[in-house]
């Protein structure tokens, strides 16, 4: 390779002119470095989006803990609730609190790249965003709530295609159990969430805007306090007269369900004697509940369709 020389007072630079057959060592040069920075580039791009995906994921939420561990990165989570229960492995990890009082000192201490918070949650949320923490807060009273959520938290942690393969087959799983329902008496069910520990008192039950409405239509039984325009809507006892249910699911003095003794469900249906002429009683169809999964909206709401279909159908289960 020669290098021509401009003359003197030309204009022309120094030019390449390499003979015939050779390779000009400044082209390959050049090439090689383009080559380089375009690796870089893409290293560069790549680890960025790399530290996008959370890897230390904190839940406030039983339900958030149980979709991030339906959805595959249970591995990830760093810090729960004291409530989170389920999976069993979850009860040993690192606690932030209650589900209604979650410890912000805690949460920050443990240096989380994401913290999964219900909207509900309130002042929380702007508290932890103004540490700086990056926040996903949902909302999910409704089935579609509990899917649509799983699909967003699938997005933000990067397993997109896991988390819409987990919905889809949820949803086969409720359509198979509302199949079997087809066709069947729409039982007349009333579930009780709340009342005062012994008595049938000051009764608290499923209204319209909650999931289990949706679940109790599912298992082919018919809400009977479905137009009432609340999640859990207090009523007296004179309405339980008048609206005749044919099932009652009892969890009204069990909401704190890991401390529910054998002992204790089975007096549950004892107290429902008083009503003796209650169509649900005098079936001998009250039953008591006191499984998590009836107030957790997240992946298990299969099961708790499941036993609904059980308790309202039951001589389809045998």
């Amino acid at each position: 390779m020669m290098l021509r020389r401009a003359r003197p007072g030309s204009r022309r630079r120094l030019s390449c002119s390499p003979k015939k057959g050779a390779i000009c060592r400044s082209r390959r040069r050049c090439c090689f470095d383009l080559a380089l920075a375009f690796l870089m580039v893409a290293y560069l791009l790549a680890a960025q989006l790399g530290a996008q995906v959370p890897q230390r994921i904190v839940s406030a939420a039983p339900s958030i803990t149980e979709m991030l561990y339906s959805i595959g990165v249970g591995d990830r989570v760093v810090g729960v609730t004291e409530f989170c229960h389920y999976p069993p492995e979850v009860r040993q990890k690192p606690k932030i609190g209650s589900y209604m009082r979650p410890n912000l000192e805690t949460i920050v201490a443990m240096r989380p790249d994401l913290v999964v918070v219900l909207r509900e949650h309130g002042e929380l949320v702007a508290q932890l965003r103004r540490t700086g923490l990056r926040v996903l807060d949902l909302q999910h009273n409704t089935l579609d709530g509990v899917f649509d959520a799983m699909l967003l938290l699938g997005r933000t942690v990067g397993v997109e295609e896991a988390a819409r393969r987990r919905v889809g087959e949820l949803r086969g799983r409720l359509d198979a159990i509302g199949a079997k329902a087809n066709g069947l008496p729409k039982r007349k069910v009333m579930f009780v969430i709340g009342r005062t520990p012994g008595t049938i008192q000051d009764l608290m039950v499923v209204g319209r805007e909650s999931f289990l409405n949706e679940l109790i239509t599912i298992a082919g039984g018919q809400n009977i306090f479905r137009e009432t325009n609340a999640f859990y809507p207090r009523i007296p006892r004179e309405e339980i007269y008048a609206r005749g249910p044919e099932v009652i699911i009892d969890m009204g003095d069990m909401a704190d369900t890991d401390r529910v003794t054998e002992e204790h469900k089975r007096s549950v249906p004892g107290l429902w004697k008083v009503l003796a002429d209650v169509p649900a009683v005098k079936a001998g169809r009250v039953y008591p509940v006191a499984e998590d999964l009836f107030v957790v909206p997240g992946p298990r709401v299969v099961e708790a369709a499941q036993m609904l279909f059980e308790m309202i159908h039951p001589e389809e289960a045998r």
